[in-house]
């Protein structure tokens, strides 16, 4: 068993941190500071975002909308365009899976 408290974790804004990574899935934390964003993006995998701290504002192209602080839980699907906003510094808990999804660059690379 691995554990975190996500809290307390040492990660600088702009630099996301792995916290495990296997063919099942990615863990992620990333710090966002207050008034910045996650630029509508899309991942290959399906994603789970969890609000650990401050509070967050997602969005996605298709109008769907989302708000909130600690416990808020988002999840998208494979290739799902999606924004996030900081509206508080905040602290984000991203899981991929499966890891790396279908497409993702890193297969073409190896050849898959």
């Amino acid at each position: 068993m691995e554990s975190w408290n996500l809290n307390e974790l040492e990660v600088d804004a702009h630099l996301p941190q792995v916290l495990g990574s296997d063919s099942e899935g990615r863990a992620i934390v990333i710090n966002l500071p207050k008034g910045e964003q996650l630029q509508e993006h899309q991942v290959h995998e399906r994603a789970w975002l969890l609000v650990a701290d401050g509070k967050v504002e997602i969005t996605t192209p298709d109008g769907k909308s989302a708000d909130g602080g600690p416990g808020l839980l988002a999840i998208f699907d494979p290739k799902e365009r999606h924004e996030v906003q900081a509206v508080e510094d905040s602290r984000l808990l991203m899981v991929l899976s499966p890891w790396p999804g279908d497409g993702h660059p890193s297969q073409r690379d190896s050849g898959k």
